[in-house]
């Protein structure tokens, strides 16, 4: 059966999409059958792993239509993957019922078994789409840029993840935090790192050891339609989602019993 990670954090711009893109193409050159899913209307996620976002099946096709979900699943180079449409935007009027926050969980039942992990990108917001994700997920990663803005809203965010535990997914792990944009020589970084430590104590979790620094490269493989382990490998990026990715293994591989 799968393993679920989903990356989330309601404010935007921290590196969330990136970073799914990696850990997903990362798992997948380890050798894992990994399948990505886009939650986030603006379908950045399968645009920058080179996808056509607008040809086939996508994900709102899925959980509005009732098409199968196999039908939706393209290829990337180191992963499969379901793209997203802006029509998810729309997702708090078309999913209603009182089971909408499964909506995701059932749809994807029948190739569960398929893969080792499934990596979903949530959007910039806690909405229905991101609670769909928490409620099929085995674990979250909270990717944010070090500036202290980015602070702002994690306490709300740790409220919606134990009100998710307390109701429909008791297992719910908060794997850590991401630390992205990070400046080792910058008080800024530093003084965000310290405090991002006490958060992720509160909620019983950890800041990762890897920081990710700051590089162009991270904005320019998107455009090319590439992972930023393949587009850049030697870049500080890559180095350090590398070192990440190896991070990740090692805290889920022992705890799943592999």
């Amino acid at each position: 059966m799968a393993i679920t990670i989903v990356l989330t954090n309601q404010k935007g711009g921290v590196g969330k999409t990136t970073t799914t893109g990696a850990l997903a193409a990362g798992l997948g050159k380890r050798g894992k059958k990994v399948l990505a899913i886009d939650l986030d209307p603006q379908g950045n996620l399968g645009f920058s792993l080179g996808l056509d976002i607008d040809e086939g099946y996508n994900i709102y096709d899925v959980l509005a239509n009732d098409v199968p979900v196999t039908a939706a699943i393209q290829q990337a180079d180191n992963c499969d993957l379901i793209p997203s449409n802006i029509l998810l935007s729309q997702a708090e009027i078309v999913f209603q019922g009182n089971n909408r926050q499964m909506l995701l969980k059932n749809a994807l039942r029948p190739v569960m078994a398929q893969y080792d992990y499934i990596v979903i990108d949530t959007p910039p917001a806690l909405n229905i789409l991101t609670l769909n994700g928490y409620t099929m997920a085995d674990h979250l990663i909270i990717p944010m840029s070090s500036e202290i803005l980015s602070l702002v809203g994690l306490v709300q965010l740790q409220e919606t993840v134990e009100a998710v535990k307390d109701s429909v997914n008791p297992a719910l792990n908060v794997l850590g935090i991401l630390l992205t944009k990070f400046n080792k020589n910058t008080n800024l970084s530093r003084d965000v790192l310290e405090m991002a430590e006490t958060i992720a104590d509160q909620a019983g979790s950890v800041v990762f050891n890897a920081k990710i620094r700051s590089s162009v490269v991270a904005a320019e493989a998107p455009a090319h339609g590439m992972c930023i382990l393949d587009y850049a490998p030697d870049s500080n990026p890559a180095w350090d989602y590398r070192a990440f990715i190896d991070e990740v293994y090692r805290k889920i591989e022992p705890r799943e019993g592999k």
